[in-house]
């Protein structure tokens, strides 16, 4: 088997390169650390609802703390890859911005905010329905319109068969 001049100029060219580029240095290690965050589901919540805790400090091995003025003190433990514990706002927490901090075991520290919101509690359901179910002096007029409209269309539907057939 002969092999072409062009190409095994091409194969020189593009294999010397290797030989002579120089090793290159590993990963910097702050690249190579984990960054450290805290995340909360969701991160708007009325009063009285729990919220989701998700953190990642440097090896995600050992517990770490989360503290609060809402709820206190929270460990969260190593799960799935992550650092997660789960905290009920207490109902009585006024409506506001609150700062959430997390600590590593290392000493590492982030840190995010939880929006509390008010609790509403609707008086009653939306009214939705089907027309006739819907409340209020409206229905009747409803159905009697609808029966209005479709014996205008049946009787629309006669005369027009009526003219095909005399003319």
């Amino acid at each position: 088997m002969r092999l072409s001049v062009p190409a095994a100029l091409a194969a020189l060219v593009l294999g010397l390169p290797v030989l002579f580029i120089p090793m290159l240095p590993a990963e910097p290690a702050a690249a190579a650390r984990a960054a450290v965050f805290l995340e909360l589901s969701p991160s708007t919540v009325p009063a009285g609802d729990e919220v989701g805790l998700r953190a990642s400090c440097d090896d995600n091995l050992k517990a770490a703390t989360v503290t609060s003025g809402l709820f206190g003190t929270v460990t969260v433990a190593p799960r799935y890859g992550f650092l997660t514990a789960t905290a009920r706002v207490p109902s009585s927490t006024r409506p506001g911005d609150y700062r959430i901090d997390l600590r590593c075991p290392d000493g590492a520290t982030a840190s995010a905010t939880l929006h509390v919101v008010a609790k509403v509690q609707p008086a009653r359901g939306p009214a939705t329905g089907a027309g006739g179910t819907a409340p209020g002096r409206s229905a009747p007029l409803l159905i009697g319109s609808g029966l209005a409209v479709i014996a205008a269309a049946i009787g629309l539907g006669v005369v027009s068969l009526r003219r095909r057939r005399l003319g």
